[in-house]
């Protein structure tokens, strides 16, 4: 089983797409992206330094196009490619590369929201000095009563080792002062606190620009940062991008939700290494690779080959997805009552819940229609993504 991953901000190093703009395609592709975020990407990704790239208003967008030009030169139809991918996912900002990627959004969606995410987000940081720092090692309860302590947020959980910790620099002064025991401290090269409190000026502006976003529903199983959960819907996915950009990432329990399907194969999009590292530490025995050049491509080629079962397609790629209701995680299914073959029911309803040693969740229908056949029974186990029932769509 495959799983594509893309990684967010903080990824990035000077020149790293100079070897992709050899390639005619990749370039022409990459200057169209640009021209619709309106930001010269091809510059930005060779020319510019460190220091330049490392601004928010570039780095976003200038991550999302990579992944997704690179997306289409690993797959000539990216459908294809995510039609055999079990899952997929973003780190932060790769959230917006996972989403264009699996059909959510089109290319040009992505970047204007990314654009627009970026600006706000480096505007949000210039109203106060915040940062991020990355809290390797420690007990995971005392790194977690650390930062709570210097009254900072834990806007990554990244897994085992690692959590970085983000609010104002006073804040993380004290923490460098008072550290956990048997942790590093590790001062993180951004320009705010990303994922906390001090991002919401950014969320209200994302927000409105969302009601005039159409959405389409994935076309794969795509985990969601807030709580690794497979969503469903593409306009709940969009939700979550603008209310992800002020909550903390869990990318921990993305981790864990690959797991739980037992992928056997992770693929990290350029600029790779970050997320294919943390995988190392926290996936044992899945064979990763991290895609950086195209002289790569064929053995990445070979890598979706060998993991991306052609036998296999995704129920949500081969069947419209609002025909099906899915499981968010993995557990034991439970019938809400009432909800039998012939009922009906409203988009957002309860049909049940999944239970695991971690928490229960709620399923809910994405869309209204009434209840055909229900593909499970109560007390079945049940993975990420799997088909719970099927509907027959409501008719406007």
């Amino acid at each position: 089983m495959l799983a594509i991953v893309a990684p967010g901000q903080g990824a990035q190093t000077p020149g790293f797409l100079t070897p992709w703009l050899a390639e005619p395609a990749f370039a022409d592709r990459l200057n169209w992206l640009g021209t619709v975020a309106g930001i010269d990407l091809a510059h930005y990704g060779t020319n510019a330094d460190a220091e330049t790239i490392r601004d928010t208003a570039i780095a976003q967008p200038l991550l999302v196009a990579a992944g997704l030009v690179t997306a289409l030169q690993l797959f000539p139809s990216p459908a294809d490619g995510f039609r055999r991918t079990a899952v997929a996912a973003g780190h932060s900002v790769g959230e917006i590369t996972a989403a264009a990627a699996t059909g959510v959004l089109s290319a040009e969606q992505a970047m204007v929201f990314v654009r627009e995410r970026g600006q706000q987000m480096a505007l949000a940081s210039a109203a106060r000095p915040t940062s991020m720092m990355a809290v390797v090692g420690g007990d995971q309860a005392e790194v977690l009563a650390a930062i709570e302590a210097a009254g900072l947020t834990p806007a990554n959980n990244n897994g085992s080792g690692q959590i970085v910790a983000a609010g104002t620099v006073e804040q993380l002064a004290d923490l460098q002062a008072n550290p956990p025991a048997k942790a590093r401290l590790i001062q993180l090269s951004v320009a705010g606190a990303f994922h906390t409190v001090h991002m919401e000026p950014a969320v209200a502006h994302l927000e409105r620009l969302a009601r005039a976003i159409s959405t389409h529903d994935p076309r794969t199983r795509l985990l969601s940062n807030a709580d690794g959960q497979v969503v469903q819907s593409g306009r709940e996915y969009l939700a979550r991008l603008v209310r992800q950009v002020a909550n903390p990432v869990r990318w921990d329990l993305c981790l864990q939700a690959m797991a739980d399907l037992g992928i056997t194969g992770l693929l990290e999009l350029p600029p790779a290494g970050t997320l294919t590292g943390i995988a190392k530490r926290n996936l044992k025995g899945v064979e990763l690779f991290s895609l950086n050049t195209p002289d790569q491509l064929p053995a990445a080629r070979e890598f979706v080959e060998k993991h991306g079962d052609t036998g296999f397609e995704s129920p949500m790629a081969t069947t419209p997805s609002w025909m099906l209701v899915v499981s968010p995680g993995k557990g034991e299914f439970t019938r809400a009552s009432g909800v039998d073959a012939d009922s009906a029911v409203t988009g957002g309803a309860v049909i049940g819940t999944v239970a695991n040693i971690r928490d229960t969740i709620q399923v809910t229908s994405t869309h209204a229609g009434t209840v055909t056949e229900w593909l499970v029974e109560d007390g079945d186990p049940v993975s990420p993504g799997q088909p719970l029932l099927r509907l027959y769509p409501a008719q406007d």
